[in-house]
């Protein structure tokens, strides 16, 4: 929910904390008569518009950009120009251009399941990464009030384990490690009924995966199936560590997402096409004079 009276500046921090998606729409240039001027701004998400660009048919067709590019998912930046007069049908007939940047919300989604030391490692070591991170554990009393304040982290008491999983978004990649190996496995024969999930990784050892392996087979899972689980996890380029620590666990299994994560750096994330920035420059140019 949007706080009443909210500015774009609050908005966008809020937004950029808990991973929402989100467009910052900057009037960058105006010539003539326009509603606002020049570093106006305003915050437009799927569902909220936060502070305003001057009103009217304009601001309507902003808005309507941004949640087009909402809806493509890209992060980036756009140049919208707008003639009052023509374009947005506006008495005022002045002319503006308007930068919108795309933030399409977190880049990766993380389900953690257990917060045991290794799991509370995991998530202080990935704090500074734009990951969204849903925390799942099946004990009330592990998550702090702190926890819960934690940017871009979520917990959540996990009731269930068919319960969660309708929850688990596409693409998402998912820990398991928690206080039991009876509830690891339930999560791990879900998860695997789930083709559509990035990854799946397990804590354990050699000789507990052999076990679930195991189990697997005799549950009905396939071999190829049961390959999509890596264990143990943090095994980077397939070397592990012999420091059993929980700090150094965890070093290793945020590495291993780092690897896994990995995604090229979109074009449009480096900034406005030299093209379009010579475009910007002449036509405002032309309707100042």
């Amino acid at each position: 929910m949007t706080p009443t009276h909210e500015t774009w500046h609050a908005a966008l921090h809020r937004l950029q904390q808990s991973g929402t998606p989100h467009v910052l729409a900057t009037q960058v240039t105006s010539a003539g008569s326009t509603p606002r001027e020049p570093g106006a701004r305003m915050v437009i998400t799927d569902d909220a518009i936060i502070d305003t660009l001057g009103g009217g048919t304009f601001e309507w067709q902003t808005i309507s950009a941004a949640r087009t590019l909402l809806q493509q998912g890209e992060a980036g930046i756009h140049l919208e120009a707008f003639s009052l007069g023509g374009r947005s049908g506006q008495c005022c007939g002045g002319f503006v251009n308007v930068l919108l940047e795309v933030f399409p919300g977190a880049p990766q989604r993380i389900a953690l399941f257990g917060a045991g030391h290794v799991g509370r490692e995991i998530v202080k070591l990935s704090a500074p990464l734009p990951w969204q991170i849903d925390w799942y554990d099946s004990r009330p009393d592990r998550f702090t009030k702190q926890d819960a304040q934690q940017p871009r982290l979520n917990c959540y008491t996990l009731a269930s384990v068919t319960s969660v999983m309708d929850a688990l978004p596409t693409g998402g990649h998912t820990l398991v490690m928690t206080h039991s190996h009876d509830e690891d496995y339930a999560l791990i024969s879900a998860l695997l009924k789930r083709p559509d999930l990035a990854t799946i990784g397990l804590i354990g050892s050699d000789s507990k995966w052999a076990s679930f392996q195991g189990r697997l087979m005799r549950d009905g899972f396939s071999p190829d199936e049961i390959q999509r689980v890596r264990c143990p996890i943090g095994a980077v380029h397939g070397t592990k560590l012999s420091n059993k620590t929980p700090y150094a666990i965890a070093m290793t299994v945020v590495t291993e997402l780092l690897w896994l994560t990995d995604q090229p750096i979109d074009r449009q994330t480096r900034g406005l096409d030299p093209v379009a920035l010579r475009s910007l420059f002449n036509d405002t140019a032309t309707h100042s004079s």
